[in-house]
Protein backbone atom coordinates (compact mmCIF):
# COMPACT_ATOMS: atom_id res chain seq x y z
CA UNK A 1 0.00 0.00 0.00
CA UNK A 2 1.10 3.18 -0.89
CA UNK A 3 0.22 6.32 1.69
CA UNK A 4 1.12 10.31 0.59
CA UNK A 5 1.20 12.77 3.63
CA UNK A 6 1.22 16.42 3.26
CA UNK A 7 2.51 19.17 5.42
CA UNK A 8 3.16 22.90 5.90
CA UNK A 9 -0.63 24.18 5.71
CA UNK A 10 -2.04 26.97 7.57
CA UNK A 11 -2.70 30.49 7.98
CA UNK A 12 -0.86 33.15 5.87
CA UNK A 13 -2.06 37.43 5.22
CA UNK A 14 -1.94 37.95 1.66
CA UNK A 15 0.72 38.88 0.00
CA UNK A 16 2.98 35.68 2.21
CA UNK A 17 4.55 32.60 1.60
CA UNK A 18 4.06 29.02 2.60
CA UNK A 19 5.70 26.01 1.23
CA UNK A 20 3.92 22.49 1.33
CA UNK A 21 5.58 18.96 1.46
CA UNK A 22 3.61 16.02 0.08
CA UNK A 23 5.98 12.62 0.51
CA UNK A 24 4.87 9.20 -0.71
CA UNK A 25 5.72 6.18 1.30
CA UNK A 26 5.18 2.10 0.95
CA UNK A 27 5.69 -0.12 -1.82
CA UNK A 28 7.10 1.72 -4.06
CA UNK A 29 8.61 0.89 -7.73
CA UNK A 30 8.39 4.24 -9.55
CA UNK A 31 6.46 7.74 -9.11
CA UNK A 32 5.30 9.21 -12.49
CA UNK A 33 3.25 12.30 -12.20
CA UNK A 34 3.09 14.29 -8.79
CA UNK A 35 0.53 16.74 -8.34
CA UNK A 36 -1.15 19.31 -6.47
CA UNK A 37 -4.76 19.74 -6.52
CA UNK A 38 -7.21 22.18 -4.36
CA UNK A 39 -10.85 22.24 -3.26
CA UNK A 40 -12.95 24.78 -1.51
CA UNK A 41 -16.91 23.75 0.02
CA UNK A 42 -19.11 23.41 -2.93
CA UNK A 43 -16.43 23.41 -5.95
CA UNK A 44 -15.22 20.52 -8.21
CA UNK A 45 -11.17 20.04 -6.70
CA UNK A 46 -9.13 21.97 -9.34
CA UNK A 47 -5.29 21.09 -10.57
CA UNK A 48 -2.78 23.86 -9.13
CA UNK A 49 0.20 21.86 -10.64
CA UNK A 50 2.00 18.83 -11.90
CA UNK A 51 4.99 18.04 -12.63
CA UNK A 52 7.41 14.88 -14.26
CA UNK A 53 10.95 14.44 -14.00
CA UNK A 54 10.88 11.15 -16.87
CA UNK A 55 12.86 12.29 -19.45
CA UNK A 56 13.65 15.57 -18.58
CA UNK A 57 11.57 17.85 -15.84
CA UNK A 58 8.00 19.25 -17.06
CA UNK A 59 5.82 21.38 -14.93
CA UNK A 60 2.44 22.74 -15.85
CA UNK A 61 0.04 25.22 -13.82
CA UNK A 62 -2.97 26.53 -13.58
CA UNK A 63 -3.18 30.37 -15.22
CA UNK A 64 -3.94 31.66 -11.95
CA UNK A 65 -1.23 30.45 -10.00
CA UNK A 66 1.56 31.05 -12.60
CA UNK A 67 4.34 33.25 -11.23
CA UNK A 68 3.67 32.81 -8.59
CA UNK A 69 3.75 28.93 -7.75
CA UNK A 70 6.81 26.67 -8.01
CA UNK A 71 6.35 22.77 -7.88
CA UNK A 72 9.42 21.18 -7.37
CA UNK A 73 10.46 17.50 -6.83
CA UNK A 74 12.63 14.76 -4.90
CA UNK A 75 12.79 11.69 -6.58
CA UNK A 76 15.12 10.33 -4.13
CA UNK A 77 12.84 10.90 -1.18
CA UNK A 78 9.85 10.61 -3.19
CA UNK A 79 8.55 14.05 -2.14
CA UNK A 80 7.11 16.76 -4.04
CA UNK A 81 6.64 20.82 -2.88
CA UNK A 82 4.27 23.48 -3.67
CA UNK A 83 6.38 27.02 -2.88
CA UNK A 84 3.45 29.52 -3.06
CA UNK A 85 4.29 33.31 -2.70
CA UNK A 86 2.14 36.30 -2.75
CA UNK A 87 -0.55 34.57 -1.94
CA UNK A 88 -3.83 35.58 -2.20
CA UNK A 89 -7.45 35.13 0.05
CA UNK A 90 -8.99 33.63 -3.13
CA UNK A 91 -5.93 30.73 -2.63
CA UNK A 92 -7.80 29.46 0.25
CA UNK A 93 -8.24 25.85 0.19
CA UNK A 94 -7.84 22.17 1.02
CA UNK A 95 -4.57 21.61 -0.86
CA UNK A 96 -4.14 17.81 -2.08
CA UNK A 97 -1.25 15.86 -3.05
CA UNK A 98 -1.77 13.31 -5.90
CA UNK A 99 0.72 10.48 -7.82
CA UNK A 100 0.65 8.09 -10.33
CA UNK A 101 2.49 5.42 -8.33
CA UNK A 102 3.71 1.70 -9.15
CA UNK A 103 4.46 -0.64 -6.29
CA UNK A 104 6.86 -3.38 -6.37
CA UNK A 105 6.03 -6.33 -8.13
CA UNK A 106 3.14 -4.51 -10.19
CA UNK A 107 3.02 -3.13 -13.74
CA UNK A 108 0.45 -0.87 -13.84
CA UNK A 109 0.63 2.89 -12.00
CA UNK A 110 -2.23 3.48 -9.85
CA UNK A 111 -3.48 7.01 -8.80
CA UNK A 112 -2.98 7.92 -4.79
CA UNK A 113 -4.55 11.14 -3.00
CA UNK A 114 -3.35 12.61 0.08
CA UNK A 115 -5.32 13.63 3.16
CA UNK A 116 -5.23 17.62 2.26
CA UNK A 117 -3.93 19.97 4.45
CA UNK A 118 -5.43 23.64 4.62
CA UNK A 119 -4.22 26.42 3.23
CA UNK A 120 -6.07 30.22 4.61
CA UNK A 121 -4.99 33.12 3.61
CA UNK A 122 -5.97 36.57 5.23
CA UNK A 123 -6.90 39.53 3.17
Amino acid sequence: QVQLVESGGGLVQAGGSLRLSCAASGNISSINVMGWYRQTPGKQRELVALITTSGGTNTNYADSVKGRFTISRDNAKNTVYLQMNSLKPEDTAVYYCNAEVRELGDYVYHNYWGQGTQVTVSS
